[in-house]
């Protein structure tokens, strides 16, 4: 079973932060934004696509138990704890943030003239009061052409490993192109479309900031009808299939 979410279907927010502004995108009840019928996606908590303006900081604040993948869409995302650790991402990259027993971060544009964008995940961990870590992975944009190229798994040699039995794959599919992925039995995908397109998903033509939720048993099918940029993200379900 496909369920699409097109762009204005997913909740808009936008505000002051430290320095500039922010917009978002939350797929799933955040923050002030409870919506019953979007509270995550198995194991999903939170889907965000925010961008910052140019200098825009998120201050500091805490977080705890929580498995945290970044993707840096465009620009330059900086990120930073009270630890003094972080890191730098740029387009296509990614980090996985571990944070455990607790910590205090901020997400932040290192660019003073240019916006930037990036999508935050967050999963429940499979274990509690992991002590916190940050790892990040550079990704050419020819690594995730034509492909579905592995950011976090456990089990694809060279992505980053995460407490959470889920798996993120990037994609830039050219116009033309298309990729298959194949869904167990037991697993959901949740696919977003960052940029281009559009898209189409076994009948469903999904426009850029379009979103599908994938419930077994399917085989993914994407072709892009002009370039794309999109993610896929594989999470266990219940066996009932519902997430």
């Amino acid at each position: 079973m496909i369920r699409v979410r097109m762009p204005h279907e997913i909740y808009q927010s936008r505000g002051q932060i430290e320095n500039g502004t922010f917009t978002g995108k939350w797929h799933f009840s955040f923050g002030s934004y409870r919506d019953p019928k979007h509270v995550g996606f198995g194991p999903l908590r939170v889907f965000n696509d925010d961008t910052l303006s140019p200098g825009a900081v998120w201050p500091l604040h805490p977080h705890r138990e929580i498995e945290v993948v970044t993707y840096c869409v465009e620009g330059i995302f900086r990120h930073a704890d009270q630890r003094g650790e972080g890191g730098i991402l740029r387009a296509g990259w990614v980090q996985h943030t571990t944070v455990g027993t607790g910590m205090i971060h901020s997400e932040i544009n290192a660019s003073w003239d240019n916006p930037m964008r990036f999508i935050q995940m967050w999963f429940k961990p499979d274990q509690p009061m992991l002590p916190p870590s940050v790892e990040q992975k550079h990704v050419a944009k020819a690594d995730r052409t034509n492909r579905l190229f592995p950011l976090v798994s456990n089990r694809k040699p060279g992505a980053l490993r995460i407490h959470q039995d889920v798996e993120i794959f990037s994609s830039f599919l050219q116009k033309g192109e298309s990729v298959h992925y194949d869904l167990p039995d037991s697993r959901g995908a949740y696919i977003y479309i960052l940029d281009g397109g559009p898209v189409t998903l076994d009948g469903h033509v999904l426009p850029a900031n379009s979103a599908a939720e994938i419930v077994p048993p399917e085989a993914v099918s994407l072709k892009s009808e002009n370039d794309a940029e999109l993610l896929l993200v594989d999470v266990p379900l219940p066996q009932s299939g519902k997430a």
